[in-house]
């Protein structure tokens, strides 16, 4: 019986300065997690890392994150596209192999003790160790992002966090911690800068709103051209071709071509779809190097290492 692997996506509220997030990516070298893939958006001010390996490396190794991250990143003076609550903003628990959902769980609320205990930051849980119904949804925490959720805290209290509080760090804001399935990241550009047109794309195309299953979606201006920012939970419930399609009639309806698109992270074999068009449209796709499967088997260098 092979030992259990979970992979954990840490999102950091950094995304223009390469030498903060190469210190971040750095202070989460923990012995046993290997580190697969780590990404900046200038636009979204975030970067996204990627790690693997035993249980309590990795929940170490998140935390560790979210404390260079507390360090180093001032949500004061930080602002990009992206919605944010933290320097640290979400850090997720996902099953590999030999581990299930619900110990992810049991993972995700020991990171976040950690976390509060340590660098006094606040935690909330989502996805599958949400402790209420109404923070599932990842959305729902973070309404009105930092700067409103550090008044409302104080004076609601169904704002509250999780652990610590009532108020939240003063720089580093509060962490998101959660346990869920793979989940695939996708963004599409289009050949306008209307955004209006893109925002009206993504309220018809999210699930809260009656579009498809499981899907998130935020439109936004990014790179001097619109883009469809989405997020797929369960892309088995969802796969990606229909995503694509669905995207495409919505792209002739508001008259606005596809121009290119990409994967944030990395991919699990199990959501590719060799033939379709949606993969031929990604940009800078390389299975050797973008696929989960493919990475665990050659990790990434952690920075700093020889």
């Amino acid at each position: 019986m092979s030992s259990p692997t979970v992979e954990c996506v840490p999102n950091f509220s950094e995304g223009r300065d390469r030498r903060r997030v190469e210190a971040i990516v750095a202070a989460m070298c923990v012995d046993g997690v290997r580190l697969l893939d780590w990404s900046m958006d200038a636009d979204y001010n975030r970067s996204v890392v990627t790690i693997v390996g035993p249980p309590a490396a990795v929940v170490e190794s998140a935390v560790r994150g979210a404390g260079k991250a507390a360090e180093l990143i001032d949500l004061t003076r930080q602002e990009g596209l992206h919605p944010r609550i933290g320097s640290a903003d979400v850090i997720p628990f996902v099953p590999v192999s030999g581990i299930r959902l619900e110990q992810c769980v049991l993972l995700a609320r020991q990171a976040g003790a950690e976390i509060w205990q340590r660098f006094g930051i606040p935690v909330y849980f989502y996805e599958a160790a949400a402790s209420r119904p109404d923070r599932v949804n990842l959305e729902d925490i973070r309404h009105g992002q930092f700067e409103e959720l550090r008044d409302t805290v104080r004076k609601e209290a169904s704002r509250r966090p999780d652990l610590g509080g009532p108020g939240l760090h003063p720089t580093a804001g509060a962490c998101a911690v959660g346990a869920r399935k793979a989940l695939v990241s996708y963004n599409l550009y289009f050949d306008s800068s209307d955004v209006a047109i893109v925002r009206a794309m993504a309220r018809e195309i999210r699930a809260t709103a009656g579009g498809l299953k499981a899907v998130k979606a935020l439109g936004t201006l990014g790179q001097g051209r619109i883009q469809l920012a989405l997020s797929i939970p369960d892309f088995e419930a969802t796969p990606i071709s229909k995503v694509y399609s669905t995207v495409s009639q919505l792209a002739t309806r508001h008259k606005v071509a596809l121009v290119e698109s990409e994967i944030v992270g990395l991919l699990p074999e199990a959501a590719c779809e060799r033939e379709s068009e949606w993969m031929r449209q990604l940009v800078g796709f390389d299975p050797e190097t973008k696929v989960l499967e493919r990475r665990l088997e050659a990790p990434l260098n952690w920075p700093g290492a020889e």
